[in-house]
């Protein structure tokens, strides 16, 4: 990058959180700079700063730094006060009334999947999940379409950090189970909970991803088991599928 003597240190800041932002991976501080060509000990020196004020955090151990909790809620933030909400909203709303059940809109974060947006169904009987909940990531649809979306090696390593609790007869509790699962869900492009999560309900997700086809959130819905089946979901997986290239293409286009 040219003329980096005149770069404010704010801008670099925000410049560290882009190239950490751009990336698959965790980098070091060394590898963020060869984007930057900044002074080595001012790329160190703010990425310090940023890990000690939670906005990135070291892979394990090791000198790799990746985006942490407070940049992901500060993306989450913006997105959601900016007019793109209005608009997402409005897809959400749309595919509510074309499946019948209340549809999500939901992020990863570090305990969980979040449900950052969505729309209730107009049954009486429905699951109460609100805005603002947090569900695991191996028992979902939401979580296993994240967990889908990384790279074999990467979602190997995912999922031998997870505490695969039983909460249900149905939740797969083992991580070759669960491999062998996300590995079919790649395949298919969609991910299904089989009440793995919650006995009684089901649900089905698809990944939203940005202009570089990265994963952003999971468009998902899910119902109770007496008026909604799998293979009913499936059938309908297009009108998920459409919704979310609609998100894509409004979000990040």
């Amino acid at each position: 990058m040219a003329d980096t003597d005149r770069i404010p240190t704010n801008l670099r800041t925000l410049l560290i959180l882009e190239v950490l932002g751009k990336s698959d991976r965790a980098m070091t501080a060394t590898e963020i700079n060869e984007h930057l060509g900044l002074p080595k000990q001012t790329v160190h020196r703010l990425c310090t700063t940023l890990e000690n004020n939670g906005f990135i955090t070291r892979q394990g151990n090791s000198k790799r730094f990746h985006t942490a909790r407070r940049l992901r809620e500060l993306g989450a933030g913006l997105l959601y006060n900016s007019r793109s909400h209005i608009l997402r909203h409005q897809i959400l709303t749309n595919i509510a009334r074309e499946v019948h059940e209340t549809v999500n809109f939901v992020v990863p974060e570090d305990s969980g999947m979040n449900y950052l947006d969505r729309v209730e169904t107009d049954w009486p009987f429905r699951i109460q999940l609100p805005v603002g909940t947090h569900v695991p990531f191996h028992c979902t649809a939401s979580g296993k379409c994240f967990m889908a979306s990384l790279s074999p090696r990467n979602r190997r390593a995912f999922v031998a950090t997870l505490n695969l609790e039983q909460l249900t007869s149905a939740t797969l509790v083992t991580p070759e189970s669960l491999l062998a699962e996300l590995y079919e869900i790649a395949d298919l492009g969609y991910s299904l909970d089989q009440e793995e999560f919650m006995e009684g309900m089901v649900a089905i997700a698809v990944p939203v991803t940005d202009s570089a086809g990265r994963f952003v959130a999971a468009l998902a819905y899910h119902g109770p088991t007496q008026r909604l089946s799998i293979p009913q979901m499936i059938t309908r997986k297009n009108m998920l599928q459409d919704a979310a290239a609609q998100l894509s293409e409004s979000l990040y286009d």
